[in-house]
């Protein structure tokens, strides 16, 4: 009989426990962090948690075997932190901008298309993952990237040193 109130009472403090605490743990992320960059004229959107969200999850599903931490796999001197897409041709630092490179990939100089090594819209065909992704989506991953410095801030792209 006391075994079984130990285990009940223990159990009514593991719900009490998720049940008032836990929600207070979960992170609200705020209009500032929310806000990135829409296009080159330096107009800002702010992206709602439901973007978020998507944009995490998309970008998790669909870029971080190459991208894991904002870093590229395949070329360490490169990655998604604002100042190499800022440095870019033409400069990657805004969600139109990144939408762009996410349907036709070029190199860093902006010369030479690299939609048959990247995944892209335009090689769907080569890269399956790409093959469903809406232009909303595509708004959702380029945010999710440009707000990660303000969450992570020297992670993102960081390299080694933090992954």
């Amino acid at each position: 009989m006391i075994k079984k109130n130990i285990w009940l009472s223990l159990l009514t403090c593991l719900f009490l426990f998720k049940l008032i605490l836990l929600p207070i743990g979960a992170i609200e992320l705020d209009q500032v962090t929310r806000t990135v960059q829409l296009e080159e004229s330096g107009k800002t959107v702010i992206l709602t948690p439901e973007q978020v969200k998507r944009g995490k999850r998309l970008f998790n599903n669909s870029c971080a075997q190459c991208h894991n931490g904002g870093i590229t796999k395949t070329n360490p001197n490169v990655g998604l932190e604002p100042e190499s897409l800022s440095l870019a041709t033409p400069a990657r630092d805004s969600i139109v901008s990144l939408i762009d490179y996410m349907k036709d990939p070029t190199s860093y100089d902006g010369v030479n298309s690299i939609a048959e090594l990247h995944p892209s819209i335009k090689s769907a065909e080569i890269f399956p993952k790409m093959r469903n992704l809406t232009d909303e989506d595509l708004f959702a991953i380029a945010g999710h990237i440009l707000m990660q410095p303000k969450i992570a801030a020297e992670k993102w792209g960081g390299g080694k040193i933090y992954y």
